[in-house]
């Protein structure tokens, strides 16, 4: 089915500068004289290849809204920089009145439907979510309340102290939406109703959307008139779009293709995502500690990063990766680890996915090392979708996955909370492990960005001295971009793709 929107218009009162992103951001220009810095009064359309089409409808709430602030649709109150820290997007700035509440001072801006940012409109947005079902996984565990103050400020007072507020209030799935977008009943729509320097203007089913430029940007004019956007699920297809210029950007392209590309349209960078192998630690042979043992030391993560990732990864060093970019410094050595046991021939289910590509083949890798150490191995590769709930309700002894440690909050805390503890949501190792519960609960109780980074690293070394998760590689994230393209966006949180400063 074809959807057509044309949003209204409105004028901007007055241009606020665009905070720029260390390492981030591109370019941003006027609207003032509608031209762009090289005098081109509307840039050329955008042709981009993602690779996973819209689950939810474009719920904002769940995995679509990553694909919206990807393509520089949504955006929240803040955003992230270059070191995981919290950055002025739609408040400008913010700052702490007590243990339980912030106030955010907005910036002028209009959502793509004319009407103002208001902080009764952000307020409502921020209700909404809270009310979604099921919630946000940025808000998992977390109550808020939203009200406005002033004409210019907004109070979020929330049950417990949270002092990573600013930075969860990153998360895409908190992005800030007109009250026209929550007019029905269900998830509500970002078409023409968002803020950001684009504009959904039509979809076609799973296939494609069309976005435009939104002239009103609080942060200036984007480069490029709009954007065509195609969802291709075959990596090999991406690559072959981007080799034969029928797209200007293609994300995530998968390894074995990169080589197939010109050296010169190759964008790779640094990402918060690990390649872990998830020892089920509830049921099955790996409820022995020392079987995992077994299994951590005959993996070498260094033959995957070259044979399986041909080194666009780095080998795994624990739960956060190089891009994490203070881990490596606060690492804290696991301790109190079991000694390995001869495995004997323990028959074991390993499962993984095929949405990422090279996840098989390190599956296949992984097989073959247990093998050699003396374990029986039988290898389960389904679509994700039908291989979650399995994992979760821990139908299989070892999983591999790929996770963003950084992706919901921000916080690094966050992911440990989810996939470590007995109560986590993602827990796919089913680890209930004490010491751990009790480290992960000392890092979530710690207020200041260095002390609570010093907590999260004691926390991984908890959890690494179970062996209930073998990390494997950090992977980076590559893209194939026209040579005519600037500005395309390769942020370690795979949160942003293209944005005003975007242009060919």
């Amino acid at each position: 089915m074809q959807v057509r929107v044309k949003s209204i218009k409105s004028p901007v009162r007055f241009l606020v500068p665009l905070v720029l992103l260390p390492g981030l951001t591109g370019c941003f220009v006027s609207p003032e004289g509608a031209s762009s810095p090289g005098g081109v009064a509307s840039g050329s359309r955008l042709r981009v290849a993602l690779a996973f089409p819209p689950a939810e409808n474009l719920s904002p709430y769940g995995a679509d809204a990553t694909l919206l602030s990807r393509l520089g649709v949504t955006e929240g109150l803040t955003a992230l920089d270059a070191n995981g820290a919290a950055a002025p997007a739609l408040a400008r700035s913010w700052r702490r009145v007590g243990d339980h509440t912030w106030r955010f001072t907005l910036r002028e801006a209009t959502f793509q439907d004319g009407a103002d940012v208001t902080p009764a409109a952000v307020a409502s947005a921020l209700t909404h979510a809270t009310q979604a079902g099921p919630t946000p996984a940025a808000l998992a565990g977390v109550t808020l309340d939203a009200k406005g103050d002033g004409d210019d400020g907004i109070r979020i007072t929330t049950a417990e102290p949270d002092p990573v507020l600013p930075m969860r209030l990153s998360s895409p799935s908190l992005a800030i939406l007109s009250p026209k977008a929550y007019g029905k009943k269900g998830a509500p729509t970002p078409v023409g109703t968002a803020t950001g320097p684009f504009e959904i203007t039509g979809v076609s089913g799973g296939g494609s959307a069309t976005l435009d430029r939104y002239d009103h940007h609080w942060g200036g004019l984007a480069h490029a008139s709009g954007i065509d956007a195609r969802f291709v699920k075959d990596g090999t297809a991406r690559a072959n779009a981007e080799r034969t210029g029928d797209v200007d950007i293609a994300e995530a392209i998968p390894v074995a293709q990169a080589a197939t590309l010109d050296k010169g349209t190759l964008e790779e960078a640094g990402t918060t995502r690990t390649t872990s192998l998830q020892l089920n630690t509830d049921t099955g042979p790996f409820t022995d500690p020392r079987l995992r043992a077994a299994a951590r030391t005959a993996i070498d993560s260094s033959a995957l990063v070259e044979g399986v990732f041909e080194g666009y990864a780095d080998p795994g060093a624990g739960l956060f990766g190089p891009a994490v970019t203070w881990a490596e410094s606060k690492r804290v050595k696991p301790a109190g680890r079991a000694q390995p046991a001869r495995p004997g021939g323990a028959s074991i289910t390993l499962a993984t996915y095929d949405n990422r590509p090279e996840l098989p083949e390190a599956a296949q890798v992984v097989q073959q090392q247990l093998q050699k150490a003396g374990f029986t191995v039988k290898l389960e590769v389904r679509e994700y979708s039908r291989l979650e709930g399995d994992a979760l309700a821990g139908r299989f002894d070892a999983f591999i996955g790929a996770r963003n440690s950084l992706l919901d909050t921000g916080d690094p805390v966050g992911v440990l909370g989810s996939d470590y503890t007995c109560d986590g949501a993602y827990n796919l190792a089913r680890l209930c492990d004490q010491r751990v519960d009790r480290a992960v609960e000392r890092a979530v109780e710690t207020d200041g960005t260095d002390e609570r980074q010093d907590a999260a690293m004691a926390a991984e070394a908890a959890i690494l001295g179970t062996d209930a998760v073998v990390p494997l590689a950090h992977q980076q994230v590559i893209a194939g971009v026209s040579t005519k393209v600037r500005g395309v966006l390769l942020d370690p949180y795979e949160r942003t793709l293209v944005d005003a400063g975007t242009r060919r």
